[in-house]
């Protein structure tokens, strides 16, 4: 998916995300429904408490997390601190934890992991390798998140089709062992498109992280995230050094 990113509104005021891409599909209260109906069945699944989402902060994630919380259901929230994410993305944590009535857990990397992995290969290893990289990924973000799965019996994603070609096949619920750590994972967002996110967030006044108004459509750790151009490809700005089939960092692999 290629994203069009006007800077200027008006006498050059800076446009916000919400300005420029909320547009909302034919379908959309259809797929809101849909939507809905998915987090429903998600929190029926298994005991309570065992169902949970995975969070990023950015624009999908802060919809399902506020439409969780608009149906009240018993469904937590976690984050995976990096120890690398931008203030941006801290700062907007911070309120969701203050805010949210749905639990926000938050999971970290081993310390002495990351100091040992910094020690051996330096601060900027991910730009060395595709190899260290996925390492720098596997101790900050995999090994956390085997943690904030623990026990688990579901958990829900922000995955869309639109996003990448990698991604263009996500099913709404994802079975596959793989794709989902064994657990049934459930992916509402896969048929809205960024239009219908930027709608929804516009609409009902949903908190987001000010890095969509400068252009970072897909946001990550900061060392490997950067803006995007009029143009460039949905997650052009994620590992923007590495090929465009090696752009996962594990969470959502398929093989």
């Amino acid at each position: 998916m290629m994203v069009g990113t006007s800077s200027l509104l008006g006498k050059g005021a800076p446009a916000k995300a919400t300005q420029v891409h909320a547009k909302a599909s034919a379908q959309f209260a259809d797929k809101l429904a849909h939507t809905q109906a998915l987090l429903r069945q998600a929190a029926a699944h298994g005991a309570p408490g065992s169902v949970t989402q995975a969070s990023s902060l950015g624009a999908e994630d802060v919809v399902i997390t506020h439409i969780i919380n608009a149906l009240a259901l018993d469904i937590e929230v976690f984050v995976l601190e990096t120890g690398a994410l931008h203030t941006e993305t801290l700062a907007l944590l911070e309120r969701t934890q203050a805010h949210s009535c749905a639990p926000v857990r938050v999971y970290r990397p081993a310390t002495e992991s990351v100091v040992q992995f910094i020690r051996t290969h330096g601060q900027d290893a991910m730009y060395q390798s595709i190899d260290l990289r996925k390492a720098c990924c596997s101790i900050r973000k995999m090994q956390p998140l085997a943690q904030a799965l623990a026990g688990k019996t579901a958990w829900i994603t922000g995955l869309r089709r639109e996003q990448s070609n990698a991604r263009a096949d996500v099913p709404a619920i994802d079975t596959s062992e793989v794709a989902t750590k064994g657990l049934t994972k459930f992916n509402p967002l896969s048929d809205w498109t960024w239009g219908d996110v930027w709608h929804y967030i516009a609409t009902k006044g949903v908190d987001y992280n000010p890095l969509h108004d400068q252009f970072y459509p897909s946001i990550g750790c900061a060392p490997c995230t950067r803006a995007i151009s009029l143009g460039e490809e949905f997650r052009s700005g994620r590992w923007w050094w590495e090929d465009e089939s090696a752009k996962e960092c594990g969470l959502h692999a398929k093989a």
